[in-house]
């Protein structure tokens, strides 16, 4: 290989580690207003964090479900070595380090339950792509495939427009997948130092393939709706305990 081939190793903050401070040794520094208005306290936010968790896993059917997924595929939860509650840069509310093999729980947007669940069910689909499917994430395209499910699957729900007027079922399906493909952009953005545009650009070069891939869930979640308990009981379909 000649010289000119050689590229250099990609900084690690390029991978979206700078997010994460606490991953690699650091500290995130709360801006001085945070700090006087009583949100520096992180040792209050980790326990509040670290029981919502706690009580996601007990409750929720989908964090339930992807929990049961993970084992199946031979890469079963320890709760105290794959999940850890952080501080984390305030544009992002969990990740998945797949170095480590955990998922962050953002401590300091940890503010509900609800959240808490969103980034569990998020952060163990991508967990589920890197042990399952053998994703690297330091790949765009795998990277962006991931990102697709995990919209997809979780966060954009159908809307109820065909029963208020004359939406159609296109529109809704489109309307659906400009949101999946909106998600997995900002997402890729968010973790690496390229513009929406490109990131947009590798979304709409996986989507199809990723799109159409509902395991482990097995259909996409719609909000109010009981497709999260429906997708819990269906699991043994799968074949997850």
């Amino acid at each position: 290989m000649s010289d000119e081939e050689v590229k250099p190793p990609i900084p690690e903050e390029n991978w979206g580690y700078d997010l994460y401070p606490e991953r690699r040794g650091g500290r995130y520094k709360a801006p001085v207003s945070k700090i006087l208005l009583g949100e520096g306290r992180e040792n209050i936010d980790r326990l509040k964090c670290e029981s919502r968790v706690w009580s996601c896993i007990q409750k929720s059917p989908l964090v339930k479900l992807m929990m049961s997924a993970l084992k199946s595929s031979g890469c079963e939860i320890d709760i105290s070595r794959h999940i850890s509650c952080e501080t984390c840069a305030p544009s992002v509310s969990g990740g998945y380090d797949p170095e480590r093999n955990q998922v962050v729980v953002c401590q300091n947007m940890a503010t509900s339950e609800g959240i808490v669940q969103s980034v569990l069910t998020h952060e163990f689909i991508h967990m589920f792509d890197y042990c399952n499917n053998h994703l690297d994430f330091k790949n765009l395209e795998h990277l962006a495939c991931t990102e697709v499910r995990a919209a997809n699957l979780t966060h954009c729900s159908f809307i109820s427009a065909m029963f208020q007027g004359d939406a159609s079922p296109i529109k809704i399906a489109k309307a659906h997948q400009d949101c999946v493909k909106t998600r997995a952009a900002h997402s890729i953005v968010a973790v690496r130092q390229i513009s929406e545009e490109e990131a947009r650009k590798i979304v709409d070069k996986v989507f199809d393939k990723c799109y159409g891939d509902l395991e482990p869930i097995g259909r996409r979640i719609r909000r109010n709706s009981l497709d999260m308990q429906k997708a819990y009981m269906e699991r043994f379909v799968y074949g997850y305990d």
